[in-house]
């Protein structure tokens, strides 16, 4: 896939300079863990993902409302390499795993905001795909794994007003085979049945979902 670096590299400045501020866990002469507190950490996080989790960087996922078990297992994997991202494996080393927990609950519990199609022609595309897949080429609907209002599960994230391009990028790692942490492989066996036009149409319609009221 084709990287942001001008975005890349705004993140890294400032969680950078973050990082200056904010000491790692570290271990004390009994070996116990130093974990810094919650409201540290989340600095760290903010320079990427805002503070509520609501990122406004088109390339950088919201957190807010992902479920907790999910985003723990995300964690663990930017944290042992079974997922990679240019961003997360600079980051992830600071943090201890004895976090993610807290970071992952703290998100949870965050609303996530609504998203705006820059593309409504292609979103209507989109919509079919996600509620009725794609018979043809043996692509089951999204809305069976991740439901229809996009709110997902602790297997499947949240994808209701995800951007765009970031959910575009995923697929398309997917389909590469770049990212491959998904639990049997259900998401790279998906993507790899989609074309870039699927995807970027699929993409377009996710980032209208909202939550129900």
């Amino acid at each position: 896939m084709k990287h942001n670096y001008k975005s890349i590299a705004r993140c890294l400045s400032l969680c950078g300079t973050l990082a200056g501020l904010l000491l790692p866990a570290t271990a004390s002469a009994d070996d116990a863990v130093v974990v810094p507190p919650l409201e540290e950490r989340l600095q760290l996080c903010a320079g990427c993902h805002n503070p509520d989790g609501n990122s406004i960087i088109p390339e950088n996922p919201k957190l807010s409302g992902l479920n907790a078990k999910y985003l723990n297992r995300q964690l663990k994997d930017f944290k042992s390499g079974d997922r990679a991202s240019p961003i997360m494996s600079s980051i992830i080393p600071m943090v201890d795993e004895s976090e993610f927990k807290a970071l992952a609950a703290y998100f949870s519990e965050q609303k996530r905001t609504a998203g705006v199609s820059e593309k409504p022609d292609l979103a209507v595309l989109g919509k079919q795909i996600y509620d009725e897949g794609i018979i043809g080429s043996a692509v089951p609907a999204c809305s069976g794994c991740h439901n229809e209002d996009g709110s997902g599960t602790d297997k499947y994230p949240r994808l209701t007003g995800q951007h765009s391009l970031y959910v575009s990028s995923q697929l398309t790692n997917f389909k590469s085979g770049e990212r491959k942490n998904d639990p049997k492989a259900v998401m790279q066996t998906v993507a790899k049945r989609m074309s870039e036009a699927e995807i970027q149409a699929v993409s377009e319609y996710i980032v209208t979902l909202k939550e129900a009221e």
